[in-house]
């Protein structure tokens, strides 16, 4: 059996179709929440440290293998693991979050933020939560 561990998606990856192109199917997830970080997306997701404010996403459990495999992908880029505690409906949970640091500021792209938004709004996230993310565009 492979080892899994914890890992909480913020971006494009919550969107289960967009795992799904990489074979990483998981056998389930957890909506959490990432308090004192804000979401940035310029052009692609990524996370910055904010004392008031919160962060929405998918706790997935997956094997090192299936992480190397998702972000080899030549559109992601360099990011970069990071231990974080998040929230899942008042049981807080470590878990690896990915964070790209060095980036080169740029739009976002409508169909990007929308492959984040439209999954926000079915898993149920807040509704200022998805008009921070749709005001990217």
């Amino acid at each position: 059996m492979k080892r899994k561990v914890s890992v909480f998606f913020y971006g494009s990856f919550i969107n289960l179709d967009v795992l799904k192109e990489v074979d990483l199917v998981p056998g389930g997830y957890r909506v959490a929440r990432l308090l004192g970080w804000d979401i940035r997306i310029a052009p692609l997701a990524t996370l910055e440290p904010k004392d008031s404010a919160a962060v929405y996403g998918i706790v997935v459990d997956c094997a090192h293998e299936e992480l190397e495999r998702l972000y080899a992908q030549d559109w992601v880029g360099a990011y970069l693991p990071e231990a974080v505690l998040v929230d899942t409906d008042g049981a807080f949970l470590p878990a690896l979050t990915y964070i790209k640091w060095d980036y080169e500021p740029g739009p976002a792209a409508r169909d990007y933020v929308e492959r984040i938004a439209g999954p926000a709004e079915k898993l149920g996230f807040p509704h200022w939560y998805v008009d921070h993310i749709r005001s990217f565009i």
